[in-house]
């Protein structure tokens, strides 16, 4: 199957198909969008899209402080108010708020007049005594201090990500212009202009130093040139692909895809190192080359091709998730894997033929030491056995403890670090300004009510409003009792003290002036019929385990002191769905993993046609995850939607040793040896290719760590671990394991 004709027609048209892509390129596009992290499948999604629809998207918005000196200055205000006028202009901005902008009607005796909230050329300093003791303004469109200036800028409702870097570019220029010492911005264009920037830094960062660190390994391992630039051409092009591939089905590199070119490189050079130590060992024992590399491929080639099958299984296993994020990755990833395995069997067999050298690189002195060492390992193992279990036993139930005291809790800027640029500046708007995250309560009225202007119906809304403001928090509330509390603020001449409920019998003359209210307002608040509202707010991004708590306190809040029979409340929002979405990681990880577990149990079975053994294969592979989960207990790392996958992925790649393991102990079985001989002949010659592709895959995914990325950072720090705790259990517990299991195979022999 890889004599020299047949590899190099295999080279031929691999080369051929490099050939095409490079001729016929793939548009490289990259993209973050917070609404690829929403739980596809919930039907809180179909709620949140329909609301959406009536009353527009709840984050389409930047805020923009200005500040760093006295804002009640005439100098202040009239350039606060020439960058306003600016960001008026811009095509994609559909409107600001700001004190700069709003005027407040005041109903009289002959008729209605407006006045502005804020007179540039009148006294300031009789207005910012006003304007800070007002509940209407204070801490909604000016700090309680009166530091900092607020300007939220509406752009266009869902809009591109093209679009939103177009339009944050644009905006940052005109602030750029300000003469203001003091400016800070947040919002969704910024976050994901960004977020992408950060990407593109990342994932050519992560490919030189995956490159570099290949070159390294390579070396240290064959110690000669074709032992490093024949993997290095071979990995190149498996990556290149692969992400031509994803590139070409219209899937953009994203927050995930930056762990894209390390995963498959060290799962490419793993099954390199498998083949090239093979053929090695059979040039050592005095086989021809081309005897060596078609013998080393021929009989890897099931091993390999199963270890890539479980890897690309436990990734695609994420496509069981609802969230289109995670399912594209674990897709497209999946089957770069076997698009890598590909590469590696119609690549290396070639270029082995052209440039791998007729006399062996590593010293016999070495390869002696590996086999003294492996030896002495296999009795220290098989001597110990009582000690080795219990230890197992022990860390398992400690971790096991910990595992049931990890807490989920995720963030919406979850994937950088709290001390990252962007983190405080939307911190900075939760300090000063209740929040930059957006909160929504969708509202309806019920079935005794009239409408939700109904005074009855109003005074609930006014428990919930006092409920939201008290327990999250949060900025000033916009709902449909604002807008009665603002017309009954006009009807008494504009005093602050009327910014309240009116009165019964001052509700019918309110009435009269709501259509105006509603057309004037700068946010959708009721619908044309009044049935449906909605209290419309901002909170700090207090993470899902907080949200959690409050969304529970809310929903006893609102059967225990809303009358349902008038007003009808529910949560909703982008936050309250990425909340959600982090709270489904248990969910999510249970339907990869549980498949994953499936997999390996079948491919064990399928080696050994028996359900005995592929259970016991499974323990060493179980036992890693635990003690993972250990591990992120011990460091105080939490669980979320992003860390979900990384039990998927930890468990898909771990489980290539038990494989690798398994599989040459069914060759061994197969030449007629006893299960303790073969046992040990595994050992002996499996564990020193198992050491090497632990010291790769660990090696290559701790410099994931490196990233800023929190997604990337844990990953490479949990699975480098996984990777190591795998090889503890496959050469110290797998063993122990599989020697009581000599009667089941004897009888099935029998």
């Amino acid at each position: 199957m890889f004599k020299k004709r047949n590899s190099f027609w295999a080279l031929a048209i691999a080369i051929l198909v490099t050939s095409v892509i490079l001729v016929f390129p793939p548009q490289v596009v990259f993209d973050y969008d917070f609404e690829s992290f929403f739980p596809q499948d919930d039907e809180e999604l179909s709620y949140f899209l329909d609301f959406r629809e009536q009353f527009g998207n709840d984050n389409d918005y930047l805020l923009v402080a200005l500040g760093g000196q006295e804002i009640f200055e005439s100098s202040f205000l009239k350039e606060a108010e020439k960058i306003n006028s600016k960001l008026k202009e811009l095509e994609l901005v559909e409107s600001t708020v700001s004190l700069l902008d709003l005027k407040e009607p005041v109903i009289g005796a002959f008729g209605v007049r407006s006045r502005e909230v804020l007179d540039i050329d009148g006294d300031l300093e009789k207005q910012r005594e006003k304007i800070l003791n007002s509940a209407q303004w204070s801490d909604n469109l000016i700090d309680q201090d009166g530091k900092y200036l607020l300007i939220v800028v509406n752009n266009k409702q869902q809009i591109s990500k093209e679009g939103g870097d177009e339009l944050y570019a644009e905006i940052s220029a005109i602030l750029e212009d300000s003469t203001i010492k003091e400016i800070k911005t947040a919002g969704k264009i910024k976050a994901q202009g960004e977020f992408v920037e950060l990407l593109q830094e990342e994932f050519a960062f992560f490919l030189s130093i995956s490159f570099v660190l290949i070159v390294i390994l390579l070396y240290a391992i064959f110690r000669s040139f074709w032992g490093v630039l024949t993997p290095l051409l071979i990995l190149g092009v498996g990556i290149f692909w692969t992400l031509s591939l994803s590139l070409y089905l219209g899937n953009p590199l994203d927050v995930m895809s930056v762990m894209k070119p390390t995963i498959l490189s060290v799962i490419g050079l793993a099954a390199l190192v498998h083949f090239f130590n093979h053929y090695l060992n059979m040039l050592r024992e005095g086989k021809g080359k081309e005897e060596a590399i078609n013998a080393s491929f021929s009989e890897l080639i099931l091993a390999v091709f199963l270890t890539a099958l479980t890897t690309s299984l436990g990734f695609l296993s994420l496509y069981l998730t609802t969230v289109p994020s995670l399912k594209f990755f674990g897709l497209h990833t999946g089957i770069g894997v076997m698009i890598m395995f590909l590469a590696v069997i119609s690549i290396a067999p070639g270029l082995l033929y052209l440039f791998a050298p007729l006399k062996i690189a590593n010293s016999e002195r070495l390869t002696e030491r590996w086999r003294i060492g492996m030896r002495n390992a296999f009795l220290k193992v098989t001597s110990l056995r009582t000690p080795i279990v219990i230890a197992f036993v022990l860390i398992s139930i400690a971790s096991a403890i910990g595992l049931s005291e990890l807490k989920v809790n995720g963030y919406i800027l979850d994937n950088l670090p709290r001390h990252h640029a962007l983190v405080k500046e939307f911190e900075f708007f939760d300090d000063f300004f209740g929040g930059s995250k957006p909160l929504e309560l969708s509202l309806s009225v019920g079935e005794k009510g009239e409408d939700l202007l109904d005074r009855e119906v109003l005074l609930e809304i006014e428990k919930l409003e006092a409920f939201v403001l008290d327990n999250y928090q949060s900025a000033v509330v916009l709902s449909p009792l604002s807008l009665v509390k603002g017309i009954n603020k006009a009807q008494n001449a504009g005093n602050e003290n009327a910014y309240r409920l009116p009165s019964p019998a001052q509700m019918s003359k309110v009435k009269e002036f709501i259509p105006k209210a509603i057309e004037e307002s700068p946010v959708t608040l009721l619908s044309k019929s009044y049935q449906e509202g909605r209290l419309s707010t901002r909170t700090s991004d207090m993470g899902s385990l907080k949200s959690k708590e409050l969304r529970k306190e809310l929903e006893n809040f609102l059967e225990e002191k809303i009358n349902q029979d008038l007003l009808k409340v529910r949560l909703t929002g982008t936050s309250n769905l990425i909340d959600i979405s982090h709270e489904s990681v248990t969910k999510q990880t249970a339907r990869g993993l549980g498949l994953a577990f499936l997999i390996v149990a079948v491919v064990a079975g399928f080696l050994f046609r028996s359900w005995r053994i592929s259970m016991v294969v499974l323990v060493p592979n179980i036992i890693p995850l635990l003690w993972m989960c250990g591990v992120m207990w011990l460091l105080g790392i939490e669980l979320k939607l992003t860390t979900a996958i990384i039990f998927t992925v930890a468990f898909g790649i771990a489980v290539d040793d038990s494989i690798h393991f398994m599989s040459k102990m069914r060759i061994e079985l197969s030449k007629g040896k006893s299960w303790l001989y073969a046992l040990k002949r595994t050992y002996l010659e499996t564990g020193k290719a198992i050491i090497l592709t632990t010291l790769i895959l660990g090696s290559g995914f701790s410099i994931l760590t490196l990233s800023q990325f929190g997604v990337t950072f844990y990953s490479g720090l949990l699975i480098s671990l996984a990777l190591v705790f795998a090889l503890l259990a496959d050469l110290l517990l797998l063993p122990l394991m599989l020697i009581p299991l000599k009667k089941i195979w004897d009888k099935k022999q029998d």
